[in-house]
């Protein structure tokens, strides 16, 4: 590989791309009548449920307010367990205990980094019936979880499932039919949620996306989001005019403005092209490191990767993180397991506990993966990274 140019920018693990249409798009919504609760947020819903083939669609402040509606509309109550991964962010756990229920982690497969279905169902066969009442597997990385066999799995146990679909919008599996089933399209899944950060697939600077099926849940989502209170005359007790509204639920402000769902909606457009870019920036990867001593996830069989991270293993990752730092290179580590971090330590969980989940926290490093990354900076980052492993 002939030498590359260092860059003249640090080049980041992910980032946002915003367009003259993202930036006319906001200016439109910052120019009507609704700065909030207008029109932009049901176009979006709309479009993205399509995109993703749901019945419904709710956008929300954050991925995080979207998995904490989520254990509200599924009743979650203090003291009851839910399973989860401890390869993911925080939230995808701390949504049960803002509901006063009780996580419990199971290990990762570790050629795929994904929630270990044999060590999920090892925990329900291990457990008498009812006790567990859901699971929240996560698409991490972008590689999507086989949801039909967790479908399965949650109905043998009655069980309900969130799918915690943040970094895999566009992703999909092929379930025992043949058919690519979309990351959040609700045929298996409760809930699913997504994410508009800034580093994920589409941004909307802060929001979060709920998608189901479910007409009941849908409805239950709708109220909880905008605190509870309805103003449909058919579900009100009383009606005392056109102003009057009824609080029938404790529920909270997870909004999101309409200017982030013009900008999500613009964002929506070029989605397929990202995902399009995101697998070639993939591909590159792996044949740069193929046969060399840098070590990669497995993608499951049959599943269209999204590739919002794209994770090496190195068995000296603290090194390899220094070293590309000085280089300019700002990769970063996905993710500390939930359980070793000191509030879930304090719940009685503890280092140990899973321990193919830590071996790959050892090792794991997450490269810069985002559609505008040139050809020239990522000819940079894999040289790098070979350097360091040669």
């Amino acid at each position: 590989m002939s030498s590359a140019k260092k860059p003249e920018h640090p080049i980041p693990y992910g980032r946002q791309d915003i367009n003259a249409d993202d930036l006319a798009a906001v200016v439109a919504a910052l120019q009507g009548d609704f700065l909030t609760q207008g029109p932009a947020i049901a176009q979006f819903e709309a479009e993205f449920a399509a995109w993703c083939g749901s019945r419904y669609a709710v956008a929300v402040s954050n991925g995080t307010a979207a998995l904490h509606l989520c254990t509200l509309a599924l009743g979650v109550q203090p003291g009851e367990k839910v399973i989860t991964t401890p390869i993911t962010f925080a939230a995808s756990a701390n949504c049960v205990r803002y509901c006063g229920g009780e996580v419990v982690f199971a290990d990762i497969d570790p050629a795929t980094a994904l929630l270990d279905i044999e060590a999920v169902r090892s925990l329900l066969d291990a457990a008498p019936a009812g006790t567990y009442k859901g699971v929240i597997p996560v698409d991490f990385a972008g590689n999507p979880v086989n949801l039909e066999a967790y479908r399965a799995l949650a109905d043998q146990h009655g069980l309900w499932i969130i799918e915690d679909a943040c970094h895999a919008p566009g992703g999909a599996f092929t379930d025992s039919k043949g058919n690519k089933q979309r990351c959040g399209n609700g045929q298996f899944a409760d809930l699913a949620i997504f994410s508009f950060h800034p580093v994920k697939h589409i941004a909307t600077g802060e929001g979060g996306m709920i998608t189901t099926n479910n007409p009941e849940l849908y409805e239950k989502l709708l109220m909880l989001r905008t605190h509870g209170i309805t103003r449909d005359p058919a579900r009100m007790h009383e009606n005392h005019g056109g102003w009057y509204h009824e609080m029938q639920t404790l529920g909270y402000n997870y909004r999101i403005t309409d200017f982030q769902c013009a900008l999500g909606s613009s964002q929506l457009k070029r989605a397929d092209a990202g995902l399009a870019r995101r697998r070639a920036i993939a591909a590159r990867y792996d044949a740069a490191f193929s046969g060399s001593k840098v070590g990669t996830l497995q993608t499951t069989a049959g599943a269209d990767h999204a590739y919002h991270l794209y994770v090496i293993l190195s068995t000296d990752r603290k090194g390899l993180y220094d070293y590309l730092r000085e280089a300019g290179i700002f990769a970063q580590v996905h993710y500390i397991p939930c359980h070793t971090h000191p509030y879930y330590r304090g719940l009685g969980h503890q280092p140990g506990d899973h321990p193919r989940s830590e071996a790959y926290y050892s090792q794991c490093l997450s490269l810069p993966m985002y559609p505008t990354l040139t050809e020239e900076e990522q000819a940079y980052v894999i040289e790098k990274v070979l350097a360091f492993h040669a």
